[in-house]
């Protein structure tokens, strides 16, 4: 009998350690472990401001461990449909935005962002039209009167279906006679495929965030004809669609996400790590070096942000007929 229950009292304690086990591994918290999802592949937008604020985030140690994990296609509505699978881990994050919200509708996507937990809107940048640097087109207008004379004979590449990028795409040729549903657009999965494209002349135009082009324009390799800013960008020596007679202006924000399902303690304490870390000198840095506006917004006002800002996108993608 002592014999069965030592061995009994072996399986007890074994069955407690591999239970203390598991806890350790999923008890983690947000101050401890943070896996961001850049739902696009390494080198565009997403990825960039996700590895930009984990470096915030880092910096400051104000989490001890944070990765980026990228989850790229159909303009992130791959990513996003499986990080509303992950349910309610509050050690999640989602890099989103404008390009998502066009993809969304595009795609007809089983999941949105109202699935998601929002928990701030981070910044806004713009995009660009780019050329490379041996391009016939020196000046927008160049461009714009070749599209004009045939659309369909001029690729324009940029990101994914109903994206930032095909937006401004759509409203740039309809601003110039042009039926949206004409234009040749071939999208890719981030802005580096676009930069390939279009160096190796796959696409006679791109269309991404300047800062996915930023290397390439400073060395000489790009033309940059026009940014989607609706006034001047310090640091961004690149005239505005409007600045140069095309009457066509479109932000790109960036913001986080959580999983559905937390706690409203646990979506706010994600809230104030966000905000702690747009308050690092790392995040001034990137701001500053990325040429992005900072547009913090948090809680049910980033919530109310989302909603009003999809129908926006929305009516764009309806208008255009895309």
């Amino acid at each position: 009998m002592l014999a069965v229950a030592g061995v009994l009292s072996t399986v007890v304690l074994a069955g407690a350690a591999a239970v203390d086990a598991s806890n350790s591994t999923s008890g983690a918290t947000p101050r401890s472990k943070l896996t961001v999802t850049a739902p696009a592949a390494p080198g565009g937008g997403w990825d960039l401001a996700s590895r930009e604020f984990q470096q915030a985030l880092r910096g400051d140690s104000i989490v001890n461990n944070v990765q980026v994990v990228n989850v790229p296609g159909a303009g992130g509505t791959i990513g996003l449909g499986q990080f509303v699978e992950f349910g309610d881990d509050p050690t999640r994050l989602m890099m989103t935005g404008t390009v998502m919200e066009g993809a969304i509708t595009v795609n007809k996507s089983r999941v949105n962002l109202e699935n998601t937990t929002p928990i701030a809107r981070l910044a806004e940048d713009y995009q660009v039209f780019i050329v490379p640097a041996d391009s016939p087109y020196r000046t927008l207008q160049d461009f714009m009167a070749a599209w004009k004379k045939n659309p369909h004979s001029h690729a324009v590449g940029g990101g994914g279906l109903g994206g930032t990028d095909h937006l401004l795409a759509g409203l740039a040729a309809r601003e110039a006679g042009i039926d949206p549903k004409e234009v040749n657009y071939i999208s890719f999965a981030g802005g580096g495929e676009v930069l390939t494209a279009l160096l190796s002349n796959t696409v006679e135009i791109g269309v991404s965030s300047y800062n996915d082009f930023r290397d390439q324009i400073e060395a000489g390799n790009l033309r940059a004809l026009a940014v989607s800013a609706d006034r001047p960008v310090p640091g961004i020596d690149t005239p505005t669609f409007i600045e140069q007679g095309v009457d066509v202006s479109l932000p790109n924000w960036r913001g986080l996400v959580a999983p559905p399902g937390i706690s409203d303690a646990q979506r706010q304490e994600l809230t104030d790590i966000v905000t702690e870390g747009t308050r690092t000198a790392e995040w001034e840095d990137a701001l500053t070096r990325n040429k992005w506006v900072d547009s913090l917004l948090t809680g049910d006002e980033f919530a109310d942000f989302i909603r009003q800002d999809q129908l926006r996108v929305n009516t764009i993608i309806k208008e255009l007929g895309l």
